[in-house]
């Protein structure tokens, strides 16, 4: 029998642990799924907008796999850090498969990016997500207008989040003590800059409608701005329009962003909404790189951008010109970056462990034992369903590797070691107290489910004891 450890429990992890016991060439292998956090899911509980119930019921799949009665969720459990180190992992399994995703975010290295007032789309996302390691922050929405930088999903996500009213978030599992926050919002005017053209632009279709769809916001486009990107002019395919010759292929995924927009545009002045008064107003901007955070009274009061324009070969230069563009909250979104694991390699340019079909790679020889899969593997890329084929590439390296690994040692129990070291592992009927909890909690709030978004409350959920506050 191979006992193989999966850490992190978020897609990549799911999927490598389904990978694992799903297999017929080596029977009987056994998962220990650990997460550092006693709930599992990753970024689907903690990444996911509470308001997207269709991706978030993405849990039901990974909860029929952590249910597999050859794989064990292990919370709670730290490796590296102040938790066990790797080494000691290794002497409990026969192999270790790291999936610990990117969990920091990507700077703009500008002046003023620190101000009060400024924050990451990271930190934003974990507030409203009810991450436990969340800061408990008001993020500024006493402001009146946000600037949120970046053109991919997560700048649509909280671009979408601040244009929502209260009773719009109401029915989702917001914590309370956020929810009350953005009730509170004075946030009327949200701006979403992007570097590049709206052909270039990194969100879906579906998230970019749904701003046209809030009841209470209207979205504002330029279309003297949006018609410096060519493709907007002329959204044809290549084969029927004249492109630059070194310009990349207009995606149909790119064609219909811009029909999009071109709607949007054609409804001039009044803008985009759902019909009811708008009390928010989204305004998309396109080719904006910022340059600068302005400051006042020591605060995040604006953002300075260099204005581009394309450069004939599907990129963007700087035009000269400048334009600022005032607010008292900055949201920067422009990216996930991995973070190095206390003991194992890790390539700091890339942000992934050096790895080879999922092999973890020491001085560029595979080690014994270790892999990795997910994001910390080939870097913030793709969708969630991207996760299943890279977990299949590893875990067909680990079984092409059993023979091996089967001869490796194993601790006859390694619950019981993990205990005895000083962790205490939060298993799967802890993690169904966690949601009876929230679902109790939601109850006395009168809404549905809602995140307990501390550790303390959650550890005490765990034990079947009252969470505390929300």
């Amino acid at each position: 029998m191979l006992r193989v450890a999966v850490v992190g429990s978020g897609p990549s992890g799911v999927y490598t642990a389904q990978a694992l016991v799903g297999q017929d060439r080596v029977p009987g292998v056994r998962v220990h799924v650990l997460d550092r956090l006693p709930c599992p899911y990753g970024l689907v509980r903690y990444g996911v907008a509470p308001d997207h119930e269709k991706i978030k019921s993405l849990q039901n799949g990974l909860r029929a796999v952590l249910e597999h009665e050859r794989i064990t969720f292990l919370g709670n459990v730290e490796v590296g850090g102040d938790g066990i180190p790797p080494e000691r992992l290794g002497e409990l399994y026969q192999a270790v498969v790291y999936c610990v995703g990117a969990a920091a975010d990507r700077g703009l290295a500008i002046p003023g990016e620190d101000l009060p007032g400024s924050y990451s789309a990271t930190e934003f996302v974990s507030w409203y997500s009810a991450h436990p390691d969340a800061a408990a922050d008001s993020f500024a929405l006493r402001a009146r207008s946000a600037v949120v930088i970046g053109a991919g999903n997560v700048a649509v996500d909280v671009t979408r989040i601040l244009a929502r009213s209260a009773r719009e978030l109401h029915p989702t599992d917001v914590p309370h003590a956020a929810l009350g926050v953005l009730a509170g919002s004075r946030v009327r005017e949200v701006h979403m800059a992007g570097r590049r053209g709206p052909s270039q632009a990194r969100f879906t279709t579906k998230e970019l409608r749904e701003l046209g769809a809030l009841p209470r916001a209207r979205v504002v486009v330029d279309e003297a701005e949006l018609a410096l990107d060519p493709a907007y002019v002329d959204p044809s395919p290549p084969s029927a329009r004249s492109a630059p010759p070194n310009a990349p292929p207009l995606t149909a995924a790119a064609r219909r962003n811009v029909e999009v927009l071109r709607g949007w545009a054609a409804a001039g002045a009044a803008g985009v909404g759902a019909e009811g008064s708008p009390v928010r107003t989204i305004r998309l901007r396109f080719f904006l790189r910022p340059v600068e955070l302005l400051e006042r009274d020591g605060r995040v009061a604006g953002v300075r951008f260099a204005r581009m324009v394309p450069d004939g070969s599907g990129g963007v230069r700087d035009s000269g010109a400048y334009e600022d563009i005032g607010a008292q909250l900055v949201l920067r979104a422009v990216g996930y970056r991995g973070l190095p694991l206390p003991g194992l390699p890790f390539d700091a340019v890339r942000g992934t462990v050096p790895q080879l079909a999922g092999r973890i790679l020491r001085d560029g020889v595979p080690s014994a034992g270790e892999y990795v899969a997910g994001w910390i593997k080939r870097g913030p890329t793709g969708v969630i369903g991207s996760n299943r084929s890279c977990a299949k590439e590893t875990v067909g390296s680990l079984l092409d590797d059993a023979p091996l690994l089967a001869a490796r040692p194993s601790a006859p129990d390694p619950v019981a070691a993990l205990r005895a070291w000083g962790l205490r592992p939060v298993e799967w009927d802890g993690w169904l107290s966690i949601e009876r909890a929230e679902a109790a909690l939601g109850r006395s709030l009168g809404r549905g489910p809602v995140k307990i978004p501390d550790w303390a409350g959650l550890l005490s959920a765990a034990q079947g004891g009252d969470p505390g506050g929300s």
